[in-house]
């Protein structure tokens, strides 16, 4: 398995053809939306334009029939109706609470995007297992003086990642694993330190039958052979320390 392919790396408002600036859509600028009344074609005029041979239309809302709709905030059943209508968002359009022209869809909102709490704590139901991905995208914290991230059986660390920022004036990546309450070996150093105070990461582990293998923006970075070997128990993965999270996924290696 080639390791650099297993573990390498505001929208317009609908209905906005050619219009300008952040208003709504005026009836019409769609196909199958109705134009304007008084246009030319087979539409009615104006209420009290006269068309020959034509009687006067009335506002929607002003037929006795309930099923037509209304002008936006208008009541069924008539009451005063307004000289002219106002397209939504434009000046005398009304609060953004009113509702759209009919048969406008709505106007979308921008995406929202959350950090995720540290220290962050996620179940791993089935375990670790071979060819299992965790994908983590963050950002290292200013002045960050370190993060950790653990995968656990129990009280016991299958393994342990911890990047030091400064580490007797060093930027090192120490692993290791805490095996009924004692640490096992320390493996430390490295010769490339992927991350940098304040800079976005995205850090990929793959779970083998022996080894974890870990890469760090596309880049391969290391390898933890298995010092836990039943894997389906490891059902931990805590994230700690100075960084701040945006997402932390789990998928299969395709």
């Amino acid at each position: 398995m080639n390791l650099s392919d297993a573990l390498g790396g505001g929208p317009g408002c609908p209905g906005q053809n050619n219009q300008q600036g952040g208003g709504g859509v005026w009836p019409g600028g769609q196909p199958n939306q109705p134009t304007w009344p008084g246009q030319p074609g087979v539409q009615p005029a104006w209420p009290g334009q006269q068309q020959p041979g034509q009687p006067t239309p009335m506002w929607p809302g002003q037929q006795p029939n309930p099923s037509q709709p209304s002008w936006p905030g208008q009541q069924h059943g008539g009451g005063v109706q307004p000289s002219q209508p106002t397209c939504p968002g434009q000046p005398g359009g009304g609060p953004p609470s009113q509702p759209t022209w009919p048969g406008q869809p709505s106007q979308p909102t921008a995406p929202q995007h959350h950090s995720l709490k540290v220290p962050y704590v996620q179940n791993l139901p089935n375990g670790c297992y071979d060819e299992m991905v965790i994908t983590i995208i963050g950002t290292i914290n200013h002045n960050a003086k370190m993060f950790t991230l653990n995968l656990t059986k129990g009280n016991d660390i299958a393994m342990h990642i911890n990047p030091r920022f400064d580490d007797h004036g060093k930027k090192i990546i120490v692993r290791n694993s805490l095996i009924g309450n004692k640490w096992g070996k320390e493996e430390r150093g490295h010769n490339h330190f992927p991350f940098t105070q304040g800079q976005p990461f995205e850090m990929k582990i793959m779970c083998t039958n022996n080894e974890f293998r870990v890469a760090v923006n596309s880049s391969h970075l290391l390898e933890f052979k298995h010092r836990i070997r039943d894997l389906d128990s490891i059902k931990h993965l805590g994230i700690y320390n100075d960084v701040t999270l945006t997402s932390v996924e789990i998928n299969d290696f395709i």
